[in-house]
C-alpha cells in the first residue's frame, strides 16, 4: 500500500474506528495515550514500510472520534456491516473513494484497554493508486497517560507532525 493511501487508511482506522456500531458497538478505548503502528502485513522484505504515531484521547474525544467515522461512513458507504465472532469484531464494508469502490473485509481482536489489531483485506474496483487489493495491518497498544502538553484528540504522526482531529474536525466547513 502506498504512503499516502495508508497513511489515510491509518489515520480513519486508528482515529475513528471509521465503522458505524450498528446492533453492536465498539469497546471504549482506555483514556490516555496510544500507539498506533500500521503496515501492510506482508512482513517481506518488498513489504511497504509501516508507520507509527501516538493518539491521546479520554472518554469524550474517543466517542467523538468515532462519531466522526460513523458520520464519514454514512457518506462513502454503501454497506457496513459490524458483527461479533468469537469475541473477535468483523466488519464488512463497500465503499467510494473517489472513482473507486472499495470493498473491505476486516477483524479487531484485543481487549481496548491495552492493546487491539485489525487485519483488513480490501479491493478496489477500478485500483485506486494502481493497486486492485490491499492488506493492512494496524496494532494499538496503551503505553500511558497522555504527555503533559497533550490534549484529547492530539495526534502525532510519523513525520512528528502533532494536529488535533477534534478541533480539525470543528473548524471545517459544514457542508450543505
Amino acid at each position: 500500500m502506498n504512503i499516502r493511501l495508508s497513511a489515510a487508511v491509518a489515520c480513519l482506522a486508528a482515529g475513528a474506528l471509521a465503522v458505524p456500531a450498528l446492533a453492536l458497538d465498539f469497546p471504549a478505548r482506555k483514556p490516555g495515550l496510544w500507539e498506533i503502528r500500521t503496515g501492510d502485513g506482508s512482513g517481506g522484505k518488498d513489504a511497504a514500510a509501516g508507520h507509527t504515531m501516538q493518539q491521546c484521547i479520554d472518554a469524550a474525544s474517543d466517542k467523538a472520534l468515532r462519531d466522526m467515522g460513523q458520520g464519514m461512513g454514512k457518506d462513502l458507504c454503501s454497506k457496513q456491516e459490524l458483527s461479533s465472532d468469537g469475541g473477535k469484531l468483523v466488519m464488512d464494508s463497500v465503499c467510494k473513494i473517489g472513482n473507486t469502490v472499495a470493498t473491505s473485509h476486516a477483524v479487531m481482536s484485543g481487549d481496548f484497554g491495552t492493546a487491539y489489531r485489525m487485519e483488513s483485506k480490501s479491493s478496489y474496483n477500478p485500483p485506486l493508486m494502481g493497486r486492485a487489493e490491499g492488506h493492512s495491518v494496524m496494532e494499538a497498544k496503551w503505553i500511558g497517560p497522555c504527555k503533559a502538553d497533550q490534549k484529547p484528540g492530539d495526534m502525532v504522526m510519523p513525520n512528528g507532525m502533532k494536529m488535533n482531529v477534534l478541533d480539525m474536525a470543528k473548524n471545517r466547513p459544514k457542508r450543505p
